[in-house]
């Protein structure tokens, strides 16, 4: 288990400081996000409870703060982006010299090696490892003592939609092995997709801190997303009848051939394609924006325009 209690960053000139009095927990056997918009927060949040930063607060790993655990690594495994070491030295090598600085046996090396799925890459250099594979590497660095919490800076960035789901599947397999697992994350549809407990950030404050089904029921807009070779017809017949139902509907033109419709449903949208002879390639409920729902308006369509997230 963790807890960490009032965090906060030593501020920089006469700027506020980055992390404010930020307190949580992170309950053994379960999954963790911390969540901000801002990944610097986020990751200036782990530094401050590993004790990398200066600044005001304490955390506990199982009731002791890092600086009294006799061998941390055997208690915390740590990945905070990628893995450091020469370009030139081989996966194998590079673990079997954190076995010697961790004073775990070298075999443990093969062993993680084969846990992370990177038997077959044991002899390439770290210089050649893809995104994927220095995650992979990271992942079984901060396993290589076998410790009882993991803490991970943004794990699943620029991964791979399979390498993600896979990254995932592994912190919730050492969660049910009895472990804590805590990660950050910018994205809150991976946030509310993969942990059990989400702690939102905002201006280095902790605005929410609720249970992964309550996140997604109360800060994620619902939505539906269509793609069709007619977008931009479709998009404007659903704001011509939303305006004239006079109801509050959101048509938000995405990346490529794809909208998002807040506040209608899936029934509506199709009944509009069929009606007008739309083409629809997919029409489907999903989770939207992080957020609260916006603020009542005046009964009206809005169309807007913008990247997709």
């Amino acid at each position: 288990m963790i807890q960490a209690i009032g965090l906060t960053s030593n501020p920089r000139k006469e700027l506020p400081p980055a992390v404010d009095d930020v307190s949580f927990e992170a309950r053994a056997g379960r999954v963790t996000a911390l969540l901000g918009a801002v990944p610097a927060e986020t990751a200036e949040v782990l530094r401050l409870m590993l004790q990398l930063e200066p600044g005001r607060g304490v955390t506990y790993f199982r009731g002791r703060p890092l600086n009294r655990i006799a061998h941390p690594s055997r208690e915390v495994g740590i990945l905070l982006g990628d893995v450091p070491g020469h370009p030139a030295r081989t996966v194998r090598g590079q673990l079997r010299m954190l076995c010697a600085a961790t004073g775990v046996p070298v075999t443990r090396a093969d062993e993680v090696l084969e846990v992370v799925g990177l038997v077959s890459l044991r002899d390439e250099r770290l210089g050649t490892l893809s995104r994927g594979m220095d995650r992979r590497l990271g992942l079984a660095c901060a396993l290589l003592a076998d410790p009882h919490t993991l803490v991970l800076n943004a794990p699943a960035e620029a991964l791979s939609a399979r390498e993600a789901a896979w990254l995932h599947a592994m912190l919730r397999a050492h969660a049910q092995q009895g472990g804590t697992v805590l990660f950050t994350t910018s994205d809150p549809k991976e946030a509310a997709r993969t942990a059990d407990r989400v702690i939102t950030l905002e201006q280095g404050c902790v605005v929410a801190d609720q249970d992964a089904a309550d996140f997604a029921r109360t800060r994620l807009r619902p939505r539906v997303a269509i793609r069709s070779p007619h977008a931009a017809r479709l998009l404007a017949l659903l704001t011509k009848e939303a305006r004239v139902a006079r109801r509050s509907v959101e048509v938000v033109r995405e990346d490529g051939n794809r909208l998002s419709v807040y506040g209608s449903t899936t029934a509506d949208v199709g009944e509009t394609a069929y009606k007008h002879g739309v083409l629809l390639h997919q029409l489907a409920d999903e989770v939207g924006d992080s957020g609260p729902p916006p603020p009542p308006q005046e009964p009206s369509a809005t169309a807007a325009s913008h990247p997709g997230t």
